[in-house]
């Protein structure tokens, strides 16, 4: 009998070419975890994420799920995968889960933090899980501006893909932004995110706090519809994909 077992799954995205399994490259997440499971089953395994994270970018909270035939208890499972994968990606969660379950189809909910470095003196130990933004950024202009991107919206200006057929509309629910001495965190949450739509919104925002966009001017940018109209692609190791939510979960 068939078993679909879902994984919370933490990484460290620093020299990965993303989750995403490709031709010319073994160095993805996906691969990584597919050739574990395989060993440990002695099939051919398929996991399916919630979403592709990019190069670089780094997750707590990533989900996804596989079918097997495999009969190995949960804690075994779980026990295997740590064992085995490498020292930049463990799995935190093994559950099995109902036969329709699907980790990115299912769904509602999703966090992504993106965190700034605000100093002119680097900082030597979290260098790789941040962007270095050396002058002073106006939190206060950039919480103004985050309050027009929350809602439905179409984000087509904050999507890097310019030939996306698929609609481009999403619902940012929350924009939170705060700081912790020279650390800055922005945190969205949203039903669903474009190809670099947040690292997008991060380097929208950052302009703004620089003073180069006026937080009225994200109201122009979203009726653009164009990915010129929005700020630059802020870079992909301040990123981090911290947690999934599926119905029946507190959201």
């Amino acid at each position: 009998m068939k078993r679909n077992i879902k994984l919370v799954i933490s990484y460290d995205g620093s020299r990965y070419n993303g989750w995403q399994r490709q031709g010319n490259t073994s160095k993805t997440i996906q691969e990584k975890i597919e050739q574990v499971l395989s060993k440990m089953t002695g099939e051919e395994i398929e996991i399916h994420g919630s979403g592709r994270t990019d190069a670089g970018v780094h997750a707590k909270g990533q989900v996804a799920n596989f079918i097997t035939d495999s009969k190995l208890p949960i804690e075994q499972i779980k026990n295997y995968l740590n064992q085995y994968l490498p020292n930049d990606i463990a799995v935190l969660e093994v559950m099995e889960v109902k036969e329709r379950f699907h980790a990115r189809l299912n769904a509602v909910k999703k966090r992504y933090n993106y965190t700034i470095w605000n100093d002119n003196v680097p900082n030597v130990f979290e260098r790789n899980y941040m962007y270095t933004v050396e002058e002073p950024l106006d939190l206060e202009k950039m919480k103004q501006a985050a309050d027009y991107l929350i809602g439905e919206h179409d984000f087509k200006s904050f999507c890097a893909n310019k030939r996306m057929k698929k609609s481009t509309i999403r619902t940012i629910y929350a924009i939170n932004i705060y700081s912790a001495g020279s650390k800055i965190v922005l945190s969205f949450e949203g039903n669903g995110f474009l190809y670099n739509m947040v690292r997008i919104m991060a380097g929208t925002l950052i302009e703004v706090g620089l003073g180069e966009i006026t937080p009225e001017q994200i109201v122009r940018i979203l009726e653009r519809r164009e990915r010129e109209a929005a700020g630059a692609l802020a870079p992909a190791k301040g990123l981090c994909l911290e947690k999934v939510w599926y119905e029946g979960e507190r959201l």
